[in-house]
C-alpha cells in the first residue's frame, strides 16, 4: 500500500437523476450523495425498510449475467458497473449511491449521464490523503474456460487496455487504450453498452430486457434477420420502421468511435474493479474481459490488497539524523525517564507522525516483566505509541510546552508479537479524522523486526495546565 499526496475527494451537493432501469422497465431515481472521507462507495436502497447500504465490493458479487450484480443481505443492487465507472473516471473517492430501484437508470448505455450529473454538482477536496495500492508484481486471472485473461503490472499511474475478439464479423477485433484516468470524460464516458442480435432476440422473447431501445445499446447484427424477427425489433422497440446500416449496427444509433465496443468494454473494468475499494496504481491488460472475468480479478486483487495491508511495514532509514532528537522532544512531551518511551521523532506532517524506541536491557519494567524472560508490556507499548501520537497533537499549538496530553479512548487493540531487549521499535500513528478543539483520532501501528507487532485506535486530548 502506499500513501499520495492527492487528497480524497467527493461531491459539493447532492445530484439527482432520473431514468428507467434496463432490465428490469422501471422508472428510477438516482441521486448522488456526498460521502466523509474514507467512506467509499455504497449503493442506498430508499425503497425499502430501513434504507439498506451495499458497499460497493466485489465479495457482495453474486451474478454477473448482463451486468455485475450485487447482494447484501437479500438486498440487491443490479448492473452498478457505469455509475461506479463514472466516479472512477472522476477520481471521486467518497459518494453514497441513492435509488428507489434495484437498478441504476441505463440512460444512453454509458456513463456520459453520471459523469456530467456528478460535474454539475461540482468536486470538494477532503482533508484526509487518498490511499492508493502501487502494483510491484504482475497480477493475473484467467478464465480457462472462455480464454479471458486479465493482468496487471507495474505503472507510475492507472492504465486501462481492453482487447475485444468476438469472433464475428461484424464486430471483429478491437482494441482500447485509456493512458490517463483524466481522460476518461472524453475518450471512454460515452462509449454505449452493445449487444449481438440473437442475444437480443432471446432477452427480448424471455422478458429480460424491458427498458432497452435504440438509444441505449448498440445492436450488432451478426445473422441473418428474417422479416418476421424485423417486424418483431420494430414491434419491441415501438419503431415503424427498421433497418441495418453499412457498418452491421441496427439504425438510428451513429456509433461515437469505430472502436466503441472495445471503448465500453474498458468502461466496464474500470467500473467493475471499482469493487476492489482502493485506488490502483498499474497498467491493467483485459483480453477478451467480461462482467464474471473482471468481477473474479477484483476478488483477487482485492484479498491480495488486504493480504498486503495487514503485513505492510513500512521502511525508515534509522541512520539518518532525526527530525526530532531526545532533547527536542523533552520539550514537547511533559514526560520524562523512566516513563518517556520514544527516543526520536523520523516523520511529522498535519496528518501523521513516526517515532521509534530502541528497547535495551536497562528498562526499567524488565526488572519485574520478567526477569527470566523480560517482555515488554503490551500496555507500555500503547502508551509508547499514544506518546508518539502526542508529538503530532501537540505541534498544532505554538506553545506545546504549556499542555497536557490525556487518552479519552482506546479501541481494537491487538498485539501480535513480543517485543524483546535489543529490538528497535517503530510506531507510526496517522489521523484517522482530523483534529478538532484539541480531540485527536488516531489509527497507531507499532513494529520492529520487520514485523507488525501491536496496533491500536487510540483518541486523545490536549488540555492546557492550570
Amino acid at each position: 500500500m502506499g500513501k499520495t499526496k492527492i487528497r480524497q475527494r467527493t461531491i459539493a451537493k447532492e445530484v439527482t437523476l432520473e431514468g428507467v432501469g434496463l432490465h428490469t422497465g422501471e422508472n428510477v431515481t438516482l441521486k448522488f450523495v456526498p460521502a466523509p472521507e474514507n467512506y467509499g462507495y455504497a449503493f442506498k436502497r430508499v425503497d425499502l425498510e430501513g434504507e439498506p447500504l451495499i458497499e460497493a465490493d466485489a465479495n457482495f458479487v453474486v451474478n454477473t449475467q448482463r451486468g455485475t450484480n450485487l447482494e447484501k443481505r437479500g438486498v440487491k443492487i443490479q448492473t452498478s458497473e457505469h455509475v461506479l465507472a463514472a466516479l472512477v473516471g472522476l477520481e471521486i473517492d467518497n459518494v453514497i449511491i441513492e435509488l428507489d430501484s434495484p437498478e441504476p437508470p441505463i440512460m444512453d448505455g454509458s456513463s456520459k449521464y453520471f459523469v456530467e450529473a456528478l460535474e454539475s454538482a461540482g468536486i470538494l477536496e477532503q482533508e484526509a490523503e487518498r490511499e492508493e495500492y502501487i502494483v510491484k508484481d504482475v497480477i493475473s486471472y484467467k478464465d480457462e474456460a472462455t480464454g479471458s485473461e486479465i493482468t496487471i503490472i507495474p505503472s507510475d499511474k492507472y492504465q486501462v487496455t481492453t482487447m475485444v475478439d468476438f469472433g464475428t464479423k461484424v464486430l471483429g477485433t478491437q482494441n482500447a487504450t485509456l493512458e490517463n484516468l483524466s481522460d476518461f470524460k472524453t475518450d471512454i464516458a460515452n462509449a454505449r453498452t452493445f449487444s449481438f442480435l440473437h442475444e437480443l432476440e432471446a432477452l427480448l422473447d424471455n422478458g429480460l430486457i424491458k427498458g432497452g431501445d435504440l438509444n441505449n445499446a448498440i445492436v450488432y447484427v451478426d445473422k441473418e434477420i428474417s422479416e418476421a424477427t424485423m417486424k418483431k425489433l420494430e414491434k419491441s422497440f415501438n419503431k415503424k420502421k427498421l433497418s441495418i446500416k453499412p457498418n452491421g449496427i441496427l439504425d438510428n444509433l451513429t456509433l461515437h468511435h469505430p472502436n466503441e465496443a472495445a471503448r465500453h468494454k474498458l468502461l466496464d473494468v474500470i467500473g467493475d474493479l471499482a469493487l476492489v475499494g482502493t485506488r490502483i496504481r498499474g497498467k491493467v491488460i483485459a483480453n477478451k474481459p467480461g462482467h464474471f472475468v473482471n468481477t473474479q480479478f477484483a476478488k483477487k486483487l482485492s484479498k491480495i490488497i488486504k493480504l498486503e495491508k495487514r503485513n505492510y511495514v513500512p521502511q525508515y532509514d534509522l541512520s539518518q539524523p532525526p527530525l526530532m532528537d531526545i532533547h527536542q522532544i523533552m520539550d514537547m512531551l511533559p514526560h520524562r525517564p523512566p516513563f518517556l518511551l520514544i527516543d526520536r521523532i523520523l516523520e511529522l506532517s498535519d496528518q501523521h507522525v513516526v517515532g521509534m524506541k530502541n528497547v535495551t536491557m536497562n528498562e526499567q519494567f524488565f526488572v519485574g516483566h520478567f526477569p527470566g524472560a523480560p517482555v515488554m508490556p503490551g500496555v507500555l507499548q500503547v502508551e509508547a505509541m499514544a506518546q508518539t501520537g502526542g508529538i503530532l497533537v501537540l505541534s498544532t499549538v505554538p506553545d506545546p510546552e504549556n499542555y497536557l496530553t490525556f487518552f479519552m479512548k482506546i479501541d481494537n487493540v491487538k498485539f501480535k508479537q513480543k517485543v524483546l531487549p535489543g529490538d528497535t521499535l517503530v510506531f507510526h500513528c496517522s489521523l484517522i479524522s482530523p483534529i478538532r478543539r484539541g480531540i485527536c483520532h488516531m489509527q497507531a501501528y507499532a513494529y520492529a523486526n520487520n514485523k507488525l507487532v501491536c496496533e491500536a485506535e487510540m483518541m486523545a486530548q490536549i488540555v492546557k495546565k492550570k
